[in-house]
């Protein structure tokens, strides 16, 4: 019940009369809306708690959907796809904004949704880019996305596919919004089942096709066109379909690289220059991880507890002298970077991002928040850490 009380807590009470007031959610005409929003949780739980189980499982449902868009990615996602940003500027907070959204416009709900799953799985396993032709007009109408649909299904199998494609915005890394077309495909899987309870209690099985999610983002300002999907196989056949049914143009395998993260400085020590405007009060390496040459079996780690005062490359040269594994003959295969970050304005503490990246393609930046992955991109490339050249789809 944590999605459901924080939705209830966080959400202004006109907000969530608004919601409770329709008539599908049954909640009792005679429920007293006089009340405080400070005094309103107790109350509402207790008469949600009185609610068939259907009901109340549908509210659930519910909270938990518009309490996922109310963080800072979720509201990004939210924003992408208003049709009136200013309007939103105007409500309380994230939870009346997006339960605004849910109300009043459930389509541009939806594709905030499918924007974040997008964007939260960008760069990771599921994504792969490419290059292709600028200035093309993604198309609509029913001949191209039939079109579409039917290669989805044929390479798929599947018997059912359903395709949205909407206008949405992405910030970039200087704070500027690119305009994208997302492609969201939902396309049915093979047969399964699972255990559930029937309406008197007794265990069954039930059949059932579960559907899997896919997209594809067109930037048209630049060619980028990049796909999220479960395997490598389907990444493929899902952007040349795009590329060839949506775009109307012949697919070249222009992919682009993953990226490429280069740890070898961190054998020395490093001084992490920043600029005092981004608010960084300090720097440091706790844990490296690291392989012998000439030995890919073996592994040593390093690490830094937060409390200690000396670096890890000071404590290395204490402990081992000139028999540590901080030398030429070995590579770092893995780092942990504390970013030690300034309060935010009448914060209690002080923040710490702490990234995690692998040699040669791995980082855990595309986790963090929106502010935090802007931060760690503009200084994992300063340092030299993160080394790929291509700047094409930074975005």
């Amino acid at each position: 019940m944590t999605a459901l009380s924080a939705f209830i807590r966080k959400t202004p009470g006109e907000a969530l009369r608004q919601y409770f007031d329709r008539p599908e959610i049954g909640l009792p005409t005679e429920f007293d809306w006089t009340v405080p929003d400070e005094d309103l949780s107790r109350p509402l739980l207790g008469a949600i708690e009185d609610l068939s189980r259907a009901q109340r499982d549908r509210i659930l449902n519910d909270a938990e959907r518009v309490h996922a868009l109310s963080d800072e990615p979720g509201q990004a996602a939210i924003y992408s796809v208003a049709d009136d940003p200013a309007f939103l500027d105007g409500l309380a907070n994230p939870h009346a904004r997006t339960l605004w959204m849910f109300l009043n416009a459930p389509d541009r709900f939806r594709h905030a949704e499918e924007v974040r799953f997008t964007d939260d799985r960008r760069r990771g396993r599921m994504w792969a880019g490419y290059m292709t032709d600028a200035d093309c007009v993604v198309q609509r109408d029913a001949t191209a996305c039939d079109a579409f649909v039917a290669v989805i299904k044929v390479f798929s199998g599947a018997a059912h596919a359903h395709v949205d494609i909407f206008d949405r915005v992405r910030t970039t890394l200087e704070g500027d919004d690119c305009d994208l077309v997302q492609v969201t495909i939902y396309r049915e899987g093979r047969p399964d089942d699972l255990l559930r309870f029937d309406d008197k209690g007794a265990l069954v099985r039930q059949s059932y096709r579960p559907v899997f999610e896919a997209a594809v983002t067109y930037e048209p300002a630049t060619g980028g066109i990049e796909v999220i999907a479960h395997d490598k196989a389907t990444r493929q056949e899902i952007v040349r379909a795009a590329v060839t049914h949506l775009l109307g143009i012949k697919f070249k395998e222009n992919q682009l690289p993953l990226r490429r993260y280069d740890l070898l400085m961190l054998l020395k020590p490093y001084d992490f220059p920043v600029d005092p405007e981004d608010g960084i009060e300090g720097v440091e390496v706790r844990e490296l991880r690291l392989m012998p040459i000439n030995d890919g079996d073996f592994r040593v780690t390093l690490e830094k507890p937060a409390r200690a005062d000396e670096t890890i490359w000071t404590k290395a040269q204490q402990r081992f002298g000139d028999r540590t594994p901080l030398s030429e003959g070995y590579v770092v295969t893995r780092a942990k970077i504390a970013v030690k970050l300034a309060r935010r304005p009448g914060g209690d503490r002080r923040r710490t991002l702490t990234l995690t990246i692998t040699w040669p393609h791995g980082c855990d930046l595309k986790d963090r928040t929106a502010t935090e992955q802007m931060i760690g991109e503009k200084y994992l490339r300063r340092w030299g850490i993160l080394t790929d050249d291509s700047q094409r789809l930074q975005n």
